[in-house]
């Protein structure tokens, strides 16, 4: 029973882990990254598509994006895209396909961008947080002993004492990389 408790909240708790991975990859680092173009809609066929499906994104230098869409007749629409995603980006359209240079970053810029980064990891905590209080309401509303209740409760917060140091780490890791020059 107890094993039950800790592997739900375990599962939980590796969804807020990655939801707060997910979220670094989007903040830009100085790198070129094809996930920065993940919000990326073009007006393509009649509807909006994610960049991805209209196009092949790779990286062919650290501070480039090249975009080749599978139709040339695409160009125009993700240039315009890629503009208002408002990324601060300006697309070069070479007539085969778009090359995007992502610009060093300031001191400035690097400050805010940590900001954001301890915003997000602040999320993911408060997400864990929230994740161990309904595993509480869940243990307490089922018929346990104080003394394993207590035991639960106990491993519980190990868990999530665990998946906070995760958080942290992650978030250092990515200050660290945003600090770079």
């Amino acid at each position: 029973m107890e094993n039950d408790y800790i592997s739900l909240a375990k599962e939980k708790m590796d969804g807020a882990i990655k939801s707060v991975e997910e979220r670094f990859t989007s903040v830009r680092a100085g790198r070129a990254n094809p996930s920065m173009l993940d919000d990326v809609f073009v007006e393509a066929y009649g509807s909006k598509m994610p960049l991805k499906q209209v196009a092949t994104i790779f990286v062919p230098e650290a501070r480039q994006i090249s975009i080749k869409p599978f139709d040339k007749t695409l160009l125009g629409a993700i240039e315009k895209a890629v503009y208002e995603a408002n990324l601060g980006l300006t697309p070069n359209n070479n007539g085969e396909s778009i090359f995007l240079t992502i610009p060093p970053l300031t001191e400035d810029r690097r400050k805010d961008l940590v900001k954001q980064v301890k915003e997000y990891a602040e999320d993911g905590r408060i997400r864990v947080r929230n994740i161990r209080k309904d595993m509480i309401d869940m243990i307490k509303e089922d018929d346990h002993s104080e003394d394993e209740e207590r035991n639960i409760i106990d491993k519980l917060q190990e868990i999530v004492n665990d998946y906070n140091k995760k958080i942290e780490d992650l978030t250092k890791e990515k200050e660290k990389d945003l600090m770079e020059i």
